[in-house]
């Protein structure tokens, strides 16, 4: 049975850091390009970040610089670490698994406002 599940996500000023996580299950995770997009409301899902199985990253314009994609293939595990957060990165969260087969987890919230 595949599982991502996400956590992580809270209430944060402007100009806060927050890091998620998506811990995985029932996947070859290390042979999975990992994700995260997001999904503000009234908008549709974006991507915000990618990981590759051999570490190659990818960044929307709109996190660059500021978002880290991570990876541990022993956790099975990837992280998202968000510096200098903006009101406007306020969205659900969504963990991917790409490979074999596509799965995403159930999401985690992230607000940023004071």
């Amino acid at each position: 049975q595949v599982q991502l599940v996400e956590s992580g996500g809270g209430l944060v000023q402007p100009g806060g850091s927050l890091r998620l996580s998506c811990a995985t299950s029932g996947i070859f995770f290390a042979k999975y390009t990992m994700g995260w997009y997001r999904q503000a409301p009234g908008k549709q899902r974006e991507l915000v970040a990618t990981i590759t199985s051999g570490d190659t990253t990818n960044y929307s314009d709109s996190v660059k610089g500021r978002f880290t994609i991570s990876r541990d293939n022993t956790k099975k595990t990837i992280y998202l670490q968000m510096n200098s957060l903006k009101p406007e990165d306020t969205a659900v969260y969504y963990c991917n698994a790409k490979w074999a087969l596509e799965a995403w987890g159930q999401g985690t919230q992230v607000t940023v406002s004071s």
